[in-house]
């Protein structure tokens, strides 16, 4: 397993029909990762678009994940946590200056997610709504957000698989309230493609 270290991140390449499992290690961590066509990095994930062809807001096993161009780029084969997001945005430094009230730097996955992007010339500007594994985003009935500290378990992981040649940013996020109070790693391995 490759290993990204607490509130940091990374970017690969993900062939299609290549699997991607991504685990936290020590459980109750937030993970956010965003896709890119590897051939054409204008065509990236979109959460407008999955939660409109998959006709939920909780996306899990057996969903798709589409670009913004109604293509399908992973399909979640396994999910043993069963709870991500798809409605907030990678925090950024203003999401701790503006909901913290946080003071000076701070670590963010918008940040670490265009960092590790810009080897592939994807840049801040091109950072879309991230799909939030494992981020347990709870709704009442009149529509108001709360962020609840995720349930995952050291054992709990997410396996998807490309359906197109894939460039994928991936973090293990930064927001306290996300994460419980605390950061921990996130594990991801990349599972070769079986040979039919």
């Amino acid at each position: 397993m490759n290993i990204i270290s607490r509130q940091s991140g990374a970017a690969f390449i993900l062939k299609k029909g290549e699997q991607l499992k991504i685990q936290s290690p020590q459980g109750n961590q937030v993970s956010d990762m965003v896709l890119f066509n590897l051939n054409d990095t204008r065509e990236k994930i979109s959460s407008g678009k999955t939660l409109d062809f998959e006709e939920s807001i909780l996306i899990s096993r057996g969903n798709y994940l589409w670009s913004n161009r109604s293509e399908k780029m992973m399909m979640i084969l396994e999910d043993t946590n069963g709870r991500n997001d798809f409605l907030l945005a990678p925090c950024s430094p203003e999401t701790f200056e503006i909901m913290y009230h946080h003071k000076g730097y701070h670590p963010s996955c918008f940040e670490n997610l265009y960092r590790n992007l810009e080897a592939y010339d994807i840049f801040p500007d091109d950072i879309p709504t991230a799909f939030n594994i494992f981020m347990n985003v709870q709704f009442d009935t009149d529509g108001k957000l709360s962020v609840d500290p995720p349930t995952n378990t050291p054992q709990d992981y997410i396996l998807f698989e490309a359906q197109k040649d894939l460039i994928v940013g991936l973090t293990a996020c930064s927001a306290e309230d996300s994460n419980g109070g605390s950061f921990k790693e996130i594990a991801y391995e990349i599972i070769a493609q079986k040979n039919e």
